[in-house]
């Protein structure tokens, strides 16, 4: 089988969750066990990628002290626990403009120590990704200096059911500012804007040259019904799981079910590897 990226998966510091939100993960889960082995050990979390046949991983962490529970500190965390094979394990962190005193020096600061890619979480973060437009200068430094030092940022479109969560500033087109005012600013739409702003995503990916989504959290066999027009894009959509996320069953049954859709040979070994393969090159 070709290889895989999975460029969306939480490997996160179980101890750092507000209780409430950890619990909604637990919900369901069978496989917790398995949340917690891997949040503990990038050696038996490697294991279980080669089990999946999926070549590197993106470990999505961010900054959220007033809906998940996670600090600033979960950026060192998950530069940490990559830095045991950064050529597989790509580490996305955050810069939370409210919590630091100069945002870019934090951008610079964490993809000197690894980071390979920003997360913005407009409902767990509380802020749109456009406010600066607001006059919320912060956001637009990080914005800045993460397109001058060439970190992707992945913004979160898309409902969330955490308790907190504000979800009007995750509606994609709030994004579109983005590809407007940085234009050479790689800007991943996570989830697509799954379930209910679908048609917004897929407009903002085909306008911006550096705008992509990936499809994350959208269970594979509703797939083609979220974007049947999937094909025209494929250039710009990176697969992903959201592996442990609410819903998720697994990320073995998501790959087989991804491989089963009526999509091209050449679209998805786009979509399954070679878009997240360019956006994010092996390190030497």
């Amino acid at each position: 089988m070709p290889p895989i990226i999975d460029i969306h998966i939480h490997i996160q510091p179980l101890d750092q969750f507000k209780p409430h939100a950890l619990k909604l993960i637990q919900h369901g889960r069978k496989d917790y066990a398995e949340v917690e082995k891997y949040s503990a050990s990038a050696t038996d979390f490697l294991k279980f990628l080669d089990e999946a046949e999926i070549e590197r991983a993106g470990l999505i962490n961010y900054v959220s002290p007033e809906v998940i529970g996670f600090g600033p500190e979960v950026n060192d965390w998950i530069a940490k626990y990559c830095s045991i094979k950064p050529d597989r394990l790509l580490a996305f962190g955050s810069v939370h403009p409210k919590f630091v005193p100069d945002a870019g020096a934090e951008v610079q600061r964490l993809k000197d120590i690894g980071i390979r890619g920003l997360k913005v979480h407009p409902s767990h973060q509380l802020f749109a990704p456009n406010a600066y437009r607001d006059g919320f200068g912060p956001l637009a430094a990080m914005y800045e200096k993460a397109q001058e030092v060439g970190l992707p940022v992945m913004i979160h479109t898309g409902t969330s059911i955490f308790p907190g969560a504000r979800n009007l500033y995750a509606q994609p087109m709030l994004a579109d500012d983005l590809g407007v005012d940085f234009p050479d600013l790689v800007v991943i739409l996570a989830h697509g804007g799954r379930p209910l702003w679908m048609e917004e995503a897929f407009f903002l990916v085909r306008r911006h040259k550096n705008m992509y989504m990936d499809v994350s959290g959208i269970p594979p066999q509703k797939l083609m019904e979220c974007f049947p027009r999937i094909e025209e894009i494929a250039d710009k959509v990176l697969f992903g799981t959201d592996w442990p996320g609410p819903g998720v069953p697994g990320v073995r049954g998501n790959i087989a079910k991804f491989r089963a859709l009526p999509i091209s040979p050449v679209a998805q070994q786009k979509i399954l590897y070679d878009n997240a393969a360019r956006l994010f090159p092996v390190r030497a």
